[in-house]
C-alpha cells in the first residue's frame, strides 16, 4: 500500500509538522536521561562468581579496571542449542562500539547460564569479539530476574520488568540490561536495568529501519529477525530492462 502522493509544498508542510514530534521526541529522551542518572543505587554485597576463559571471576573482577559496567542478560541457557534470535540481533550491534565505551570508562559483557564452552561455540559462529561469561551455578541470573527455574514458571506469578507476568508470557531465559558502579574501594552497587523492548535503542538497524519508507514492515516485534548466518539473500527486484 503506497502512502498519498503530494506536492513538494505540502510535503513540506507535514515534514515540519513531524518535526515539532521529532524535537518533542528528543526533549523528553534528554530528561528520561537525565532521570535515569538520577536513580538511586542499590550496594550489591553478594558475591557472584562467573565461569571466564581466564578463570572465576567476581562481579567486581568484570569491571576489568573501569569504573563503570554494563552487563547485557543474553538468552542462551545451559540446555540450549543456540542463542536467542533477538539477542543476537542486538548483540551485533556491539563490537563496533566496544573501543568507545572503553575508552569512555565503560565495560561491556554479556552473562548466560549456559556453560562457557557452549557460549563459546556460539561466539564463534557469530563471530563476536566482545567478553562474554557465564553464570552457571550462581544466583546472579535469578537475582537479576533474567531466568527462571522450573518451580519458578510453576506458581502464579513470575517477577520480569518489574511486573508480576503470567508464567505463560515468561520463559526460563529472558532478556535484559543491568548497569553497575565500582568506586575506588571496590565497592559494586547496581545502579540500573531494563527488560524487554528497554534496550531497543541499542539495536541501530531497528532505528535506520525506522526512517525507511516502509519502516520496521513487522506482523509481531521483531519477527523478520534471523541470525545473521541465517538469511537467505533477499531475491532481486525485476528489472524493467529485462
Amino acid at each position: 500500500m503506497q502512502n498519498e502522493v503530494v506536492s513538494r509544498e505540502e510535503w513540506l508542510e507535514a515534514r515540519r509538522a513531524l518535526l515539532v514530534k521529532e524535537k518533542e521526541e528528543t526533549r523528553l529522551r534528554d530528561s528520561v536521561n537525565a532521570a535515569r542518572l538520577a536513580l538511586p543505587w542499590v550496594k550489591v554485597d553478594k558475591d557472584y562468581i562467573f565461569e571466564t576463559p581466564e578463570g572465576g571471576k567476581s562481579l567486581a573482577d568484570l569491571f576489568d579496571g573501569r569504573s563503570q559496567l554494563l552487563i547485557y542478560h543474553f538468552m542462551l541457557g545451559p540446555d540450549w542449542d543456540a542463542g536467542c534470535t533477538g539477542c543476537s540481533f542486538l548483540s551485533d550491534h556491539v563490537d563496533g562500539a566496544l573501543p568507545h565505551l572503553n575508552h569512555h570508562d565503560v565495560t561491556w559483557v554479556a552473562v548466560s547460564r549456559a556453560p562457557l564452552d557452549k557460549i563459546a561455540a556460539y561466539k564463534q559462529r557469530m563471530g563476536w569479539q566482545f567478553p562474554w561469561v557465564s553464570s552457571f551455578g550462581s544466583d546472579f541470573n535469578f537475582d537479576y530476574h533474567v531466568s527462571f527455574s522450573p518451580e519458578d514458571l510453576a506458581k502464579d506469578k513470575v517477577f520480569y520488568n518489574f511486573t508480576p507476568m503470567q508464567p505463560a508470557d515468561a520463559n526460563d531465559e529472558l532478556p535484559g540490561l543491568s548497569a553497575f558502579y565500582r568506586n575506588d574501594k571496590g565497592e559494586v552497587f547496581h545502579t540500573y536495568s531494563s527488560y524487554a523492548r528497554g534496550p531497543e535503542e541499542l539495536i541501530g538497524t531497528l532505528m535506520i529501519l525506522d526512517r525507511a519508507p516502509k519502516g520496521r514492515n513487522e506482523d509481531s516485534t521483531m519477527n523478520f529477525v534471523r541470525r545473521h548466518d541465517e538469511y537467505e539473500e533477499a531475491a532481486k527486484a525485476p528489472s524493467c530492462c529485462h
